[in-house]
Order: structure tokens, then sequence, then C-alpha cells
């Protein structure tokens, strides 16, 4: 059976750019292991499998892949999807669309910026929550062949936090540091456990725009779910909401946050974080970004 496909490059404006990502149409008939070998034969962080909604009132019902598993939610196919939706319906002004992932219904807003690039933000389905993680910094250094001084965070410290993948989230002392990093992963276990995705996430409160109270700079690293680097991971933004909010010391009110990644890898991204605080709590968050489309064609399955 021949089905359309496209590519489209995420949390970029520009072509060759942000988180590459793969968007299958009209996914019906497409069992689990299908769409495994699928995202494999793509080889991209993570591919989209569209199927119609379980709710009619909602756009549609999303199966997210990487290369080595299948996710519950992830942040670039969501807006990639939602800018893609937006292009083909040719939505100039922003669209309310509904996503059925396997977290929940996702709520986002979508507006085109020409006939190949498009705008999209969603609401976090679920808070960000602290899941309990003990770090051994000097397991934790050893496992990204980092010193155990390259860790010092500024008042940050290594957690894990979730908004429905867990990412350990690991503060480093700079950009020289975060360039330093390579992940060993004979001493992944070490560091990071046995269970879930392992997923890590490096951080520092200093980019090349020099504003450091309102933008950061990421690198994440996936290898247990095939994916060595990630140029951009709306879902670890959205877990770092949750640290943010809980270590930042933000006020009452609503923040903006830029949050640079995939520069050291050739693929610079731009990930928007919006938090609303309020009495010092997280109340609510988006992740905004750009999408353009790459390429389009035809799927044999």
């Amino acid at each position: 059976m021949q089905r359309r496909f496209t590519t489209l490059d995420v949390f970029t404006a520009e072509r060759f750019a942000g988180n590459p990502l793969a968007v299958v149409h009209e996914s019906d008939g497409l069992d689990g292991e299908r769409m495994q070998a699928i995202a494999r034969e793509f080889g991209l962080p993570e591919t989209v499998f569209i199927h119609p909604p379980a709710d009619a009132a909602h756009t549609a019902h999303l199966r997210i892949f990487t290369p080595a598993a299948e996710l519950t939610f992830a942040g670039h196919p969501t807006v990639g999807t939602a800018a893609l939706l937006a292009l083909m319906n040719k939505h100039r002004a922003p669209a309310r669309l509904i996503l059925e992932e396997q977290i929940g219904a996702v709520h986002c807003d979508a507006a085109t910026r020409g006939d190949e690039l498009a705008h999209a933000r969603f609401k976090l389905p679920i808070l960000p929550r602290n899941i309990a993680w003990k770090a051994n910094p000097c397991a934790v250094a050893a496992a990204l062949n980092l010193a155990p001084e390259d860790l010092d965070g500024g008042g940050f410290r290594a957690e894990k936090w979730s908004a429905g993948v867990d990412i350990c989230m690991v503060p480093v002392n700079g950009l020289p540091a975060l360039a330093r990093a390579r992940p060993d992963i004979s001493r992944w276990e070490d560091a990071f456990g046995t269970s879930g995705p392992r997923v890590v996430y490096l951080f520092t409160a200093q980019s090349s725009t020099g504003t450091v109270t309102t933008s950061f700079r990421a690198r994440m690293f996936a290898p247990l779910l095939g994916i060595q680097e990630d140029p951009a991971t709306g879902a670890a933004a959205a877990a770092f909401a949750g640290l943010l909010a809980a270590r930042g010391n933000f006020s009452s009110g609503t923040h903006k946050i830029a949050i640079e990644q995939g520069y050291e890898m050739g693929r610079p991204s731009v990930i928007h974080l919006e938090m609303q605080i309020d009495g010092g709590e997280l109340a609510t968050a988006s992740i905004a970004g750009d999408a353009v489309i790459v390429t389009e064609g035809t799927l044999h399955t």
C-alpha cells in the first residue's frame, strides 16, 4: 500500500537545521511492529503516524516512534505535526488543534508563516513532576566524559523530572563543559540506573546571546532510545519547566524562556518555553517553535 509522508525540520525556520521529523499520513492498518520498522527505516529521531482520532471532536490521533521504541509523548513531533496540519489546511490565523497521544489530549495552536513554514505551540498535557534520583556526581561525570567540577550548576543540581518522559537533568558550568560532553554508554547504567529510558539533558544558564536569566543552552542524549544526540527535545523542555519553577527563583507571572539546542551538532534549534508561575508554583506551561517542510513523498508499506 502507498502512503504519503512528509519530513520537516522542527524548532527552526531554516531547512537542514533543527530536529528532523518524519510524518506518515493515513496510517490506518499499520500495527506497532510495522510502525517501528518504518521509524527504523527513516532513522530520524522520531517518526509520527497519523490516525483518525478516537474522539470526533479532536483533530488526529498520533503514535510516535524513535528508531528503537514507541513514546507516550514527545515535543518536537507534536510541534511538527501541528505545524504540518496547519500548512495542509492553510491556517493563516492560529487554529486550535487537539492531538491525541498516549499521554492524553494535547491542545495546540498553529498557524502558517508561508507555504512551507508554520509556527505551533502546545500546552503541556501534564505538569512536570520530580522523580526520586540521588545522582552520584562522579558517576554522572564519568558517563559524560566530564570532570565532577564541570557539574557545578550555579544553583541547580542534577535531578530527574518528567512531563511524560523521564529526564535526568544535569547542569554544567558553561558552554565549554557542555561542548566537551561525550556519552560513554558503558557507564550509563552506573550513572543513570537500570530502568526507564535514561534520557540525559545537559544544560547551562548561558547562551550565545549572553542573556543568562531568560535563555539556556542544552544537549540531550538518549542512546537507549536509538538517539545518540537529539537536536531539539520538546519533552525535555517540558520537564525542564518543572525544575526551573522549583529551583529558578521565578516570581509570580508569565516567564518566557529560550532554550538553544543542537548547536554542538550543527543543527541549531530554538525551543520557546513559556511558564505561568503562581505563588512559587508552576500553574501552566507551553512549548512553541517553528517547523519547515523539507521533503514529501510516497512510502510503500
